[in-house]
């Protein structure tokens, strides 16, 4: 007899901004499974279970969830953000495709969350206001050169880029071999803004020009933009900074 799988996102962190649907979810379900600081986020009551596991166990997470569904029980996947970002829903996809028939007739339900990137956004002002794409810049599921060509031709064509996975203890170098590269492609005068975990209490949200942007500003913990040629800071008196990306490009109309 098969059960229910939801996956659902935790929103960026403040407990605000994690959707009434998810929080409905949260209340139904049984068993969750996710990376621990993720569950820490949720209030569960004690005859709801918890599955933790590390951060890099994606697939086995995925597949542990999926078995006990298929055995008929109600279970929650959580990811931080939105679980279809660099999260959870693709790993349970994955799981899915290659796993046995029993996890294709689970009732499988993804839920929209609020991604970081959407967070930094709001708190800078409108920086995705025009074309955008979001990159990690992690190397665990693709290789380094194909990250660099993506780079390259994102700022090429113009789009505004969200950075994921920056910088870790394993890759220290990445982020600054990022910058260095779109260098190459943008003006020294586009904006970067570092926002580390927007919206919760810890949250640091910095703007810096491409020229000055500083690799050592980042952890794994912050979600990086950098404008497109078009992106523009407002200065304001007594105010932050407003950074945006304009809906018309230079040389179109309003």
């Amino acid at each position: 007899m098969s059960g229910q799988l939801f996956v659902i996102g935790t929103g960026p962190g403040n407990p605000e901004q994690m959707t009434p649907e998810a929080l409905d979810v949260v209340d139904q379900a049984t068993d969750f499974f996710g990376y621990g600081p993720y569950l820490d986020r949720l209030q569960l009551r004690d005859d709801q279970l918890r599955h933790a596991s590390d951060n890099r166990e994606e697939l086995s997470r995925a597949g542990a969830a999926l078995s006990m569904a298929a055995d008929g029980a109600k279970v929650c996947v959580v990811s931080g953000g939105d679980p279809g970002v660099f999260a959870m829903a693709a790993a349970v996809c994955e799981a899915i495709e290659n796993g046995p028939a029993a996890w294709r007739a689970v009732d499988l339900t993804i839920l929209p969350g609020i991604t970081a990137m959407l967070a930094v956004a709001a708190r800078a002002g409108a920086p995705l206001g025009h074309d955008f794409c979001a990159i990690s810049l992690s190397d665990n599921l693709k290789p380094w050169n194909i990250i660099e060509k993506r780079l390259e031709l994102a700022a090429k064509a113009g789009f505004v880029i969200a950075l994921y996975n920056p910088i870790s203890r394993a890759r220290p170098w990445q982020l600054g071999d990022a910058f260095k590269l779109l260098r190459d492609h943008l003006p020294p005068t586009t904006p970067v803004i570092f926002g580390r975990a927007a919206g919760r209490p810890d949250e640091r949200i910095a703007v810096q020009t491409l020229a000055q942007a500083d690799a050592s500003m980042a952890d794994m913990a912050t979600c990086i933009i950098i404008g497109s040629a078009e992106t523009r800071i407002i200065a304001r008196l007594g105010r932050p900074d407003l950074v945006y990306t304009p809906r018309f490009l230079a040389e179109g109309k309003r």
